[in-house]
């Protein structure tokens, strides 16, 4: 069962405001600390095993290929936050002469980014597919619908 974080924060604010003599421990009730070892020499050091290291285990973004698809993953978002940069300007340029031609490339921008997610999605396997249709279809549903709105 999880503890109630306002009641965890609560409870750290207190000790911090308490004053030191209050929260110091008196000098019966404080234990030697074991010797620290020393940090082994260049000579000695050895890396970790790619097993052992945090976040090497089967947690992944995509079960089989996150290595092979994640390139093109950071691509799809790339392009997407360059179409969201492109349509805003053109929105900035609302009702000026430049409308007509930021309207354009943003346009451009947000169908090649699209174009990419799409590209991305018929190349994944089926169970790879449905997990990045979750995490980012509704990011570029969202860019359908700036683009919609720049239209109109």
């Amino acid at each position: 069962m999880h503890r109630n974080p306002r009641a965890v924060l609560r409870a750290a604010v207190a000790a911090l405001l308490r004053p030191a003599a209050a929260t110091a421990p008196s000098a019966a009730s404080r234990q030697a600390l074991p010797k620290a070892t020393p940090a082994p020499t260049l000579a000695e050091w050895r890396p970790l095993p790619a097993a052992a290291l945090p976040g090497s285990g089967s947690r992944r973004a995509f079960s089989s290929s996150a290595a092979d698809y994640g390139k093109d993953v950071d691509e799809v978002n790339r392009k997407f936050a360059e179409a969201r940069e492109e349509i805003e300007a053109a929105m900035e340029s609302k009702e000026t002469v430049y409308f007509n031609e930021e309207a354009s490339v943003a346009r451009d921008a947000a169908n090649e980014a699209l174009a990419a997610f799409d590209a991305l999605l018929a190349r994944l396997p089926p169970a790879d597919a449905d997990s990045l249709r979750r995490s980012m279809g509704l990011k570029m549903e969202q860019l359908k619908a700036e683009l919609k709105q720049l239209e109109d």
